[in-house]
């Protein structure tokens, strides 16, 4: 007897994008990048456990989400406590019957080079940042097998691939979470379960940005000279590519990185540089005393 060839799903394109019947967990979820996850992957279908350690915003992300008719609960998780995560997947697992999708998306950063940190501060930012990945997995992947299947996704940074001053923890922490990835999604493929990573540029808020832009109307031009589309990105772009990630519109995609930052991060750094003169030349007041263009 034939074995039968597995296929990809079936369906339009606004069927495959749908969420309905799944479970989804969001860390991190309070604010941001987390709270827009939670409220695209509800507004496909899903329910969405909510968690944070910032109670008030992570139960305001709740109630945004059933004031457009979703599903939502709130969970307090502190992700550098493995209780907290353990029990987490265990809620909503309990809650809802199943879990099918797991967001780590949960922040923290210490700026400083490796002289100037802590030990601990070393610690707390592997801890949210790496480990806590390590964990999420490790008690949300046996939840999903029983479902047959699930969708993890992990929230990198453009500084993965990429060095800055002085951010040594951080950057450190979203490369490996890019490697991490691509382990999970070989290790687990087989059970049908894909891990893919989002790694987001800068992403200020919407309130933000009109802030900045009322006292310092150069504000967009020069936060998206590097960028080749010519505008800042915002919470909910880096909510659209997850949604699709989860979807079952990428269903052969797995172990891959995402970057979405308006395509800053793909030219020659010379190439920056001759922008970045340019703008300086035709705003010479945004030059320091200290700074000299050279010819």
């Amino acid at each position: 007897m034939s074995a039968t060839m597995p296929q990809p799903p079936s369906g339009d394109l606004g069927s495959l994008l749908r969420l309905d019947g799944k479970v989804a967990v969001v860390t991190g979820a309070a604010q941001r990048i987390g709270r827009e996850i939670s409220r695209a992957f509800a507004g496909q279908g899903a329910a969405v456990v909510v968690t944070d350690i910032q109670d008030e915003r992570g139960q305001a992300t709740v109630e945004e989400i059933r004031a457009a008719g979703g599903e939502a609960i709130y969970r307090r998780a502190d992700v550098s406590q493995s209780g907290d995560i353990a029990d987490m997947v265990r809620f909503a697992a309990d809650r809802y019957g199943r879990l099918d999708i797991l967001v780590n998306n949960a922040h923290w950063e210490k700026v400083g080079n490796v002289v100037e940190l802590d030990e601990e501060d070393w610690d707390r930012s592997f801890d949210v940042l790496l480990k806590a990945l390590y964990l999420g997995c490790k008690y949300a992947i046996p939840e999903m097998r029983t479902v047959g299947g699930g969708v993890i996704i992990n929230i990198s940074s453009v500084h993965a691939y990429h060095v800055s001053d002085r951010y040594v923890t951080y950057q450190a922490a979203k490369a490996a979470v890019v490697h991490f990835t691509r382990q999970v999604a070989w290790d687990f493929g087989p059970d049908n379960i894909r891990c893919n990573c989002v790694c987001p540029g800068a992403v200020p808020l919407p309130s933000e940005v009109t802030e900045h832009s009322a006292r310092d109307p150069l504000f967009v031009e020069e936060q998206t000279l590097l960028k080749a589309i010519k505008r800042i990105g915002q919470p909910a772009d880096i909510a659209r590519a997850a949604l699709f990630l989860v979807s079952d519109l990428s269903s052969w995609i797995t172990g891959q990185a995402l970057t979405v930052d308006g395509g800053e991060f793909m030219t020659f750094p010379s190439t920056g540089a001759q922008r970045t003169r340019r703008f300086l030349e035709a705003h010479p007041e945004r030059v320091s005393p200290s700074y000299r263009l050279t010819p």
